[in-house]
């Protein structure tokens, strides 16, 4: 008897630690209703920055990004580039104001989701590798720190989900989001590029800075791919922790 009691209330205790609840000051809305998500998503924007620990939900203020290899030429010819981020910190999501969100119905794989939003500065800070050949004659090996500033950055993502069971509950299995950009500016510095000339890597910082529209084009398919991991990270840790319906109010609920 006394076994089965500690089997009970290991299975119990289990269960407790895979299905976790939303605090009670995160507003519950009903499935599917935007206004009401778009309110409430930006309530816990404002509200938890540092996120929701019980919920797995990670601090946006200050979010660690993975290693990223932005550009990899084939290191042939007389112009190849290597270009890899590393140790980068993301700041600025506490700032986001979501401005529209679809879908999320009771089952929501039968309709698209999309979450839409708006942040005034983000800001990518860490270190970089660079190797290459410019122009068949200029050799590049440096690494130092980076900053990126992205200004008014607008984003746009689109989720296909699908639903999991477990301990008879709907939990959401995000299985592709697509992000679509927009910025009015990309500031970015590179320190210590060319190391033994330091005004050449102040002339390159500006050559930059002054076509970064061009850069930013170029660049665009590795960029959404690294943002595509940062939204991810943002939604996954949750919707892994907290059931589905637990996220929203039952249907007998009017608040």
């Amino acid at each position: 008897m006394r076994s089965l009691a500690y089997v009970a209330i290991s299975v119990q205790l289990f269960v407790g630690l895979q299905c976790q609840s939303l605090p009670a000051k995160v507003k519950k809305c009903h499935y599917g209703d935007g206004k009401c998500l778009v309110e409430s998503a930006n309530a816990l924007l404002r509200n938890f920055p540092k996120g929701i620990p019980e919920v797995n939900l990670k601090p946006f203020n200050v979010l660690p990004v993975r290693d990223w290899l932005l550009v990899n030429d084939s290191q042939v010819g007389g112009a190849w580039y290597f270009f890899e981020l590393l140790n980068q910190i993301n700041y600025g999501f506490e700032n986001t104001t979501i401005t529209e969100i679809r879908g999320f119905d009771k089952d929501p794989t039968a309709t698209r989701i999309e979450i839409h939003g708006k942040i005034p500065r983000l800001v990518y800070k860490g270190d970089y590798l660079a190797k290459g050949r410019m122009l068949w004659f200029v050799d590049i090996n440096s690494h130092g720190t980076s900053e990126s500033d992205f200004l008014n950055f607008r984003f746009d993502l689109t989720l296909k989900v699908r639903i999991e069971y477990r301990n008879n509950k709907r939990y959401l299995k995000i299985y592709e989001l697509v992000p679509n950009i927009r910025l009015d500016r990309w500031i970015m510095w590179l320190d210590n590029f060319f190391p033994d000339n330091e005004d050449l890597t102040i002339a390159i910082n500006n050559l930059f800075n002054r076509n970064w529209v061009e850069f930013w084009n170029e660049l665009e398919p590795g960029i959404l791919s690294l943002f595509e991991t940062v939204f991810l990270s943002l939604f996954e840790d949750l919707f892994e922790k907290v059931p589905y319906d637990d996220l929203f109010l039952a249907d007998e609920d009017s608040k």
